[in-house]
């Protein structure tokens, strides 16, 4: 009989309304900032709350394991890929005549079809590299240094996430300079990591209560780590 959880339902909710928000809101709005030393950074208002995604992607992994957070990943896939559809659908009804905000709505809305290929592809393989890293590293610590696996999978995880989604979505389009897109990349990857830093302190929090409350530590050394199943 399969265990049973207090929160990890929860923690999948959470997880895929972050994540629909963060691909569907944020997108909408580029930001700029002047940060002290470093300087002036622009960037897309998403990539403040796309990172939490993979911090609830660290809690699941390093509490329940590679298998629970392998089901929450495929949710929230299908639950970003309804909501571009849905997008997409709603955009492309003609509006009535008396209605005058079409194009506000599409400028928000309406991502193209490319971007939201690039948005699952990189979510979808970005999401289970940080959890397949994640899984081994809690064996080969032994459990032990919780943010060198949070952090190290994150790199990984983030890295192959913005490394897809850039080119997918941008190479060749003209929206940005084909020579820039890696500057872009280093930037947003960069940013993204320091969101998972600067979380480390409450993931400690939130992953010990966790695992007393659930009594709960898995370690995966008999997983079947193949993306493609939902056991």
């Amino acid at each position: 009989m399969q265990k049973q959880y207090k929160y990890y339902d929860f923690i999948m909710a959470a997880f895929a309304v972050v994540l629909v928000c963060s691909n569907l809101i944020g997108p909408g709005k580029i930001t700029q900032i002047n940060v002290p030393i470093v300087g002036t950074l622009t960037f897309g208002a998403g990539i403040m709350f796309f990172p939490i995604s993979f911090i609830f992607g660290d809690i699941l992994t390093e509490v329940y394991g590679y298998a629970a957070s392998r089901r929450v990943i495929w949710a929230g896939f299908a639950g970003l890929a309804f909501a571009s559809l849905m997008a997409w659908v709603i955009v492309a009804l003609p509006p009535a005549p008396e209605w005058h905000d079409q194009a506000a709505y599409q400028s928000v809305f309406g991502s193209t079809g490319r971007i939201a290929l690039a948005s699952l592809v990189s979510f979808i393989v970005g999401e289970f590299v940080n959890s397949f890293v994640l899984a081994k590293m809690k064996i080969l610590t032994q459990g032990k240094m919780l943010w060198s696996r949070t952090i190290g999978s994150t790199i990984f995880g983030e890295a192959v996430d913005s490394i897809l989604f850039f080119p997918l979505a941008f190479y060749g389009s003209g929206e940005f300079p084909d020579a820039m897109l890696p500057k872009i990349i280093v930037a947003q990857f960069t940013a993204k990591v320091l969101v998972e830093v600067a979380f480390t302190p409450i993931m400690y929090k939130v992953v010990a209560f966790l695992k007393r409350t659930e009594n709960e530590d898995y370690y995966d050394t008999k997983t079947d780590f193949s993306p493609f199943t939902l056991k």
